[in-house]
């Protein structure tokens, strides 16, 4: 029938789903998105807030590409805030703090409007495989989807078990049941699977705090979003709060780490190091008295706050004394009790850079599945895999991003390259040219590619190649110009010189005769400001950059035998074997693979004449 026949099928609808059956239905293919609870659509299952350190460059990248996590996220913003301002600008990082219902509606209102997207609840069971070929996905009703290209985003959901103290019970997140089944099928087809673990923290009724012991925390004004050229109306409506944990806070944790889940015994996935629930940070920081404690809104219609920093697994009665114990929450109101969840992903090292598993061809996995931790992470990957099953339909290149030009080239090379022992979390200090990929040229970077592909629209980049046109003239101008003569200068000196120095801000070319046209906006006197003061630096990385993609441009051919290469030492051969590396360059970056093996695998190659 046709009516079962797609495409592509994605189970899951959550960040990395949305996005996966979001381009894959703008691109042209009949795509079925299965989710598990319709209401559940693109919902934001944590903290509902998007951004922040490397997570801002992934949202913006996400967006130049043509994904649609920026633009709900600036629809849905009830503050925006650039973090990181006091430090230098390869760090800075957006983020907003989102009306929490308000996202999932816009999220779910936006793949309801997609002509090639079919959406149904239904829970995936079985992966079908017949004759080593892919065909399509058994739901839990009996029913059969086929379709050559199946995309797996699950996230927290495979076998999924919450823990509160010694309380256990069965659940994807709180109040939607677990995937089972699914983890089953996949071992059957010879995946290996790990069991992770994440939290979430307690919320409150906001209208039960004593504001006066809280510290405020605005948003910027003008607020600064996520989405390029989109024309969103951006508005600060609400304040964080923040606050600290105290002696008590922490004596209370010591006293009842027994029956924590997480210390108890009860939790045997592992944890994020980099997202500790409270009992980790008590343990691993003893010689912290104090730890940041942060309120923030769930949405302006909601009385509900997520108490940020204090994730925990402990029971219910010490939870409520836990929250009572810190300043300003001592009359606080718990709504709803913080939990652990422990779920299934798949061990790392079996998928190509593509998303695409080793093992069958047509199946991709993306998002938490994959070991990692995040929306932002989910969302990258599964644009990546959307973009990257619909090229498998030709004989195009595949989609891959070299980590040299983007956070999501660093992300998808960490996983294909990396053992995950632990679930990961993108960081800036992961990116080694960081400088060069600031959340501000995220547009610059990506947005050309995104309108290759066909994901950017006329409209917008007609309105990003203005805006490049516009920095360039001011750029040209600056190094053309002199300054007046005033008291300031002893002589006339091209303002681009006078920009160079640390002290001068952009607004101070003023000053020295230059007033900006009104069409270069804030971010652009920004970004021009970055370009020239850290003009130095950003030549010396394009330069490394250079060196770097001539070991990526150095393709692997997918059949080759490494396990033959006898000059290559016996590690590196399984390393390699297992890993299945894209390129040289990625080969160079796999644990056990030292430059002595590469050296020798580029000899090989070129003997064999799979390279000249």
């Amino acid at each position: 029938m046709k009516s079962n026949r797609f495409d592509i099928i994605v189970i899951g609808a959550g960040h990395a789903g949305v996005e996966a059956a979001s381009v894959a239905a703008r691109l042209g293919a009949r795509t079925l998105m299965m989710v598990m609870q319709y209401e559940s659509i693109g919902r934001i299952s944590c903290n509902p807030s998007i951004g922040g350190p490397a997570k801002g460059h992934l949202a913006r990248e996400i967006d130049a590409i043509g994904g649609e996590m920026a633009r709900v996220a600036d629809l849905s913003g009830i503050q925006f805030r650039m973090l990181n301002q006091k430090k230098g600008p390869a760090v800075w990082a957006p983020r907003s703090q989102n009306d929490r219902t308000l996202y999932s509606t816009e999220m779910r209102c936006a793949m309801e409007r997609l002509d090639n997207l079919e959406i149904k609840e239904l829970t995936a069971e079985e992966i079908i495989v017949e004759n080593s070929t892919l065909s399509g996905v058994l739901t839990n009703i009996g029913e059969v989807f086929y379709a050559p290209k199946v995309i797996i985003a699950a996230g927290t959901f495979l076998n999924g078990l919450i823990h509160i103290g010694s309380k256990q019970f069965s659940s994807g997140r709180a109040g939607e049941p677990a995937a089972i089944g699914l983890t089953d099928s996949l071992i059957k087809l010879g995946f290996q699977i790990d069991r992770f673990k994440t939290g979430t923290p307690a919320r409150v009724n906001l209208d039960s705090l004593n504001y006066n012991k809280l510290i405020e925390q605005p948003g910027d004004e003008p607020p600064l979003g996520f989405s390029f050229y989109r024309d969103i109306e951006l508005k600060n409506r609400v304040s964080c709060y923040m606050t600290y944990t105290t002696e008590e806070t922490h004596k209370l944790i010591q006293d009842n780490l027994h029956i924590s889940a997480m210390y108890g015994g009860a939790i045997t996935g592992t944890g994020a190091r980099y997202c500790p629930s409270i009992e980790d940070k008590i343990v691993r920081f003893g010689d912290k008295d104090r730890h940041h404690v942060f309120i923030e809104p769930e949405g302006i219609r909601s009385n509900e706050g997520y108490v940020n920093g204090i994730s925990t697994s402990l029971p219910a009665h010490i939870q409520n004394k836990i929250v009572a114990s810190i300043p300003g929450l001592e009359e606080a109101k718990i709504i709803r009790y913080g939990y652990a969840i422990e779920y299934d992903c798949i061990a790392s090292g079996q998928i190509y850079p593509t998303m695409e598993s080793h093992k069958i061809r047509g199946l991709y996995f993306a998002g938490q599945i994959n070991g990692t931790s995040g929306y932002e992470e989910a969302a990258a990957q599964g644009i990546v895999a959307g973009i990257n099953a619909i090229k498998s339909f030709d004989t195009t290149e595949p989609f891959i991003l070299p980590r040299s030009s983007s956070y999501i080239g660093v992300l998808i090379d960490d996983l294909t390259t990396k053992k995950t022992n632990e679930p990961y979390r993108m960081f800036t200090s992961r990116a080694e040219y960081r400088l060069s990929l600031r959340q501000d040229n995220a547009d610059e970077r990506l947005m050309p590619i995104g309108y290759k592909l066909g994901l950017v629209s006329n409209v917008r980049w007609k309105r990003f190649q203005e805006n490049q046109q516009v920095v360039e003239r001011e750029l040209e101008y600056l190094k053309k110009t002199n300054t007046l003569n005033n008291e300031l200068v002893k002589e006339p000196t091209r303002l681009i010189n006078i920009l160079k120095r640390p002290e001068v801000e952009f607004t101070d070319l003023k000053e020295y005769g230059y007033t900006p046209p009104a069409d270069v906006s804030l971010q652009n006197q920004q970004r021009i400001s970055l370009e020239v003061k850290y003009e130095g630096y950003l030549k010396r990385q394009a330069e490394d950059i250079k060196k770097f993609e001539q070991f990526e441009n150095y393709t692997l051919p997918e059949e080759i035998d490494y396990m033959s290469i006898a000059t290559i030492t016996y590690e590196a051969r399984e390393k390699l074997s297992s890993f299945r590396p894209y390129s040289l360059g990625q080969a160079a970056r796999i644990s056990g693979v030292n430059y002595t093996d590469v050296t020798a695998l580029l000899v090989y190659l070129k003997k064999n004449r799979f390279i000249q």
